[in-house]
């Protein structure tokens, strides 16, 4: 009955997270186009799925990996063991992220536009290990307390060079790469390490020290994968091969064998999770689990929960992006396009349940300085001007180089300017702005622009939306703290003088 209770509460929440793009297509669908798609009944259905898979895989985070997660990182957080916390930290990176529906859903079209060039279990492989890795390197910053801004300014001076030089096929990829690897599985479990850490070691705060594993898990994934690409898009191409094999497979394979088969590979996804904790809570803490029962239950779930999820991304979401992307093109003029990127980025930001969870942490950490429901705003402002931007580029034709390199170079100038108390939570906060519902259909988006949009190639325009929900939230918070610490500071001048 309690479980009925919870699953009934994460399927209102999911509703609830679906709802702003509904009445966003509807809005449009409507007033705007005045027309109804063909494929309507199955996108109700695929949304219907998404939000019966969303429940479920929450209802089991909360069962197992949460509860499970959250205890671990207390326990080393006490131990106090430098080696043991930059391992966990490792493992619980590369892990949380192999399993990140987002990722998912991103690696597998950017596998499919390129026709097998770029594989998609590659790709999460070398962006969970770049997370992974980060995260041990987060970790290892709280615990010796070195200052935030100077990772993120030489960070971000790397990746605007190795985007000089990355193909063009790649980069739009990449910056997606890194914006959706920090979502619904990662944030609470990389956001309680970083605040339980920085809370158990003395002289740390935890808005300055507690904050930015999730900006660090943001980042290096953008190197990494542009360096693939360079690997990738110098060598032969072999891309034939492999998209004919992969066909051979999708045709042999049918009905209830391809469903246990799809079943097998969501669990190979969350089989690290599994390892990591059990090894971490077994091996090395020599502890039992309190409700190994309840755990089980909950991974179950979990993996459920995800399979479903997938099915509804190709059912609703993918097509609903799509769809709308081929009847604003019809229409005279962007103005409309323009408005519906605007409009999603903002409503489904609002609407994004680990935004508010960091703005409530923030809250708390800040003692007052800090109001959540204005960072949620600005967050939401930065996604809306962000996919606005993102969307522009893919009009025009730009090169998303100029863009991508001209956003962080302000970010990194905002940074050095910005106090130091919020630079660690801006950060934080452009990686959680996008989430398992916004993402697949912000994908879906600008690959159906990219299609019908004369002059465009989907695997070099079509990407790269994300990239632009990343990179403004941290600009529109950043510029915030710097206007309001310049009123302060103003108004205390002028205290003084009277």
């Amino acid at each position: 009955m309690v479980y009925l209770k919870a699953f009934a509460h994460a399927l209102l929440h999911a509703f609830k997270n679906l709802l702003p793009i509904v009445v966003v297509v509807v809005f449009f669908q409507l007033v705007i186009l005045q027309q109804v798609p063909d494929n309507t009944l199955s996108m109700i259905i695929g949304l219907i799925i998404v939000a019966f898979g969303v429940a479920l895989f929450l209802q089991g985070l909360e069962l197992s990996i949460f509860p499970v997660g959250k205890s671990l990182s207390n326990q080393f957080a006490r131990k106090g063991s430098v080696p043991v916390l930059l391992a966990f930290g490792f493992a619980i990176g590369f892990s949380a992220v192999v399993a990140e529906p987002a990722l998912i859903a991103v690696a597998q079209q950017a596998q499919d536009i390129s026709e097998g060039r770029i594989d998609a279990l590659t790709l999460r492989l070398l962006v969970a290990f770049s997370v992974g890795m980060v995260i041990a390197l987060g970790v290892f910053r709280t615990i010796m307390g070195y200052p935030l801004h100077w990772f993120m300014i030489i960070g971000y001076i790397v990746v605007v060079v190795v985007t000089w030089f990355a193909p063009e096929e790649i980069v739009g990829l990449a910056y997606d790469s890194g914006g959706v690897t920090t979502n619904i599985v990662t944030v609470p479990l990389i956001a309680a390490l970083g605040i339980g850490l920085a809370s158990s070691i003395r002289g740390r705060n935890p808005l300055m020290d507690g904050f930015g594993l999730v900006a660090l898990a943001v980042m290096v994934p953008m190197i990494t994968v542009q360096l693939y690409g360079i690997f990738v898009f110098s060598g032969p191409d072999l891309s034939a091969d492999v998209s004919m094999l992969a066909t051979g497979d999708e045709d042999a394979l049918s009905g209830p064998l391809r469903m246990l088969l799809e079943l097998a590979e969501m669990f190979r996804d969350v089989l690290p999770i599994i390892l990591t904790i059990l090894f971490f809570q077994y091996v090395v803490l020599r502890k039992g689990l309190s409700n190994p029962r309840k755990i089980l239950f909950g991974f179950l779930l979990v993996i459920i929960g995800l399979y479903a999820f997938v099915v509804g991304l190709k059912l609703g979401l993918f097509p609903i992006g799509t769809s709308m992307a081929e009847q604003l093109i019809t229409l005279e003029g962007f103005v409309f396009v323009y408005l519906f990127a605007f409009m999603i980025g903002f409503a489904t930001t609002m609407a994004e349940p680990a935004l508010i969870a960091i703005g409530q942490q923030a809250e708390q950490a800040a003692s007052g300085k800090l109001d959540g429901n204005v960072i949620r705003m600005l967050v939401a402002v930065g996604v809306a001007v962000g996919i606005t931007i993102g969307v522009h580029r893919l009009i025009v034709g730009g090169s998303i180089h100029y863009y991508v390199i001209g956003g962080y170079s302000l970010v990194i100038i905002l940074t050095a300017l910005a106090p130091r108390y919020i630079i660690a939570l801006a950060y934080d906060l452009g990686g959680v702005t996008t989430s398992e519902v916004t993402v697949p259909l912000v994908t879906a988006l600008g690959i159906g622009l990219a299609s019908h949009i004369e002059g465009r190639n989907v695997l070099i325009d079509g990407f790269g939306l994300i990239a632009f929900a990343s990179i403004f939230p941290i600009v529109t918070v950043m510029s915030y703290a710097i206007v309001a610490q310049w009123l302060t500071t103003r108004q205390e001048n002028r205290e003084v003088e009277t």
